[in-house]
Formats: C-alpha cells, structure tokens, sequence
C-alpha cells in the first residue's frame, strides 16, 4: 500500500511540474483571477482498502473552502469498521469521526493554475462502539490446548479525540478536477474506553499503542472544485 502511495506522490509532482513549463507565459500586466468555492470529494483510500483488507471497511468525504489567498477551512468526515486480530484477542471497532481544521498553500501558482503544496491542522473527534468477539486465557502450559473464550460483548458510546498535522498536495488533472495525496501525523488528546480491554483501533485515528498516544496515516482524494467566484491575485 504504501509502494502504490509513494508512486502517487511522485506521478502528482511529475504532473504539477509538467503543467507549470506548459502554462509558464511572461506576462506584465495582465491581471489574472483566482476562483474561489467549495472542493468536495472522496478519499479513494479508503474504498480501495475496503477491497483488499477483509478486516476493514470504509469510506471518507472530503471538503475545503477558500477563505482568503493561500488560507482553506478543511474538513473530513467519515465511517470505519475494525476488525483487529491479536494473538491473544480480536476485537470489532465500527464508529464514525469527524475532522475540520484549515489548510495553508505554501505552492505559488502560476497564471490560472490551481495547484497546491499544503500544511493543514485538525482537530479529529470519534464516536464508536466496542466489541470483545474473543480472547484466550493465559495458561503456563498449552497440554490442554489454548483457552479460547468467545465473548461478543458490546460496549457503545465510546468517545476519542485528538490533533493531526498534515502535509500534502493538490494536482488540477482537468479543470476543477483534483486529485489530492497527503501523509498525517496524529496525537490522540482523550479516550474512554470499554471496562475490561483497552480500544486497540479508532475510526478516523486508527490502531493505538499502549507505549505511545501518537498515530499515523496517509490519504490520497478525487474531488471536484465548485466555483463561487473570482478574485484578482494580490
């Protein structure tokens, strides 16, 4: 997975380069405007790992609005099923989450293009249930064979939060069509968590590690620009 992003990322800077000596005209004094709107998409990540990891399913939208110059209000929201199989536990995570921050482009344009390279910042909130499907028993000898209890027990109502930088870019393939690659790094800020196990995976932040609050991801987008209107650049 992590081969097929990286090659994303680098068909993306090979395609904004390309587009940038193609649209590169000297001009003086022509005044050029900007579109402003709102950018809604889909994050293809996620479907595709729906086909190809039996333990995961599901799907996030993605949006930004520009408010000023290099400056978006951006935000995800989205819907996770987690099926974790430890060695001595499985576990079913199925929640929703929701991520709004902004975005800051630090790519300056060419002409009419609408490309960026960005730093974002987000807040991500969850909510999501907790199911124990099953556990072993600890033995000091297996003569008996493992001791596998099965449990399905529900526990609903949980909560998370947490903060996420992001890094990435934005490629405009066709007018107003966009697609969009980015790495995050996340903190989680809060939990509860079910009485008897810890949450080993949370919709929107993924796995969790007793040793650290810390998590990653990545994410790579198709999304649509609707033009509200035009600004003349500064």
């Amino acid at each position: 997975m992590y081969r097929y992003f990286s090659s994303l990322i680098l068909i993306l800077l090979i395609s904004s380069s390309a587009m940038s000596q193609q649209r590169a005209v000297a001009q003086d004094t022509t005044t050029y405007k900007e579109k402003y709107g709102l950018r809604l998409g889909v994050d293809l990540g996620k479907p595709l790992r729906t086909l190809l990891d039996d333990n995961f399913s599901g799907i996030q939208l993605v949006g930004d609005y520009r408010i000023y110059d290099n400056y978006y209000i951006a935000a995800e929201l989205g819907t996770e099923k987690i099926t974790f199989e430890g060695d001595n536990i499985e576990t079913f995570t199925n929640g929703s989450y929701i991520k709004i921050g902004g975005d800051y482009n630090a790519y300056e344009n060419w002409l009419d293009m609408q490309n960026a390279i960005f730093v974002g910042l987000r807040y991500g909130f969850s909510t999501f249930s907790q199911t124990l499907d099953e556990y072993r028993i600890y033995t000091s000898s297996d003569y008996f064979g493992p001791d596998i209890r099965e449990d399905n027990n529900e526990t609903t109502g949980l909560t998370a939060s947490w903060a996420e930088i992001m890094i990435g870019i934005k490629v405009e393939v066709i007018n107003n069509l966009f697609l969009s690659a980015n790495v995050q790094l996340k903190r989680r800020i809060g939990q509860n968590s079910p009485t008897n196990f810890d949450n080993l995976a949370i919709p929107g932040f993924g796995r969790t590690y007793d040793s650290s609050e810390f998590g990653a991801g990545f994410g790579y987008s198709i999304s649509y620009l609707v033009p509200f209107f035009k600004k003349a650049r500064d």
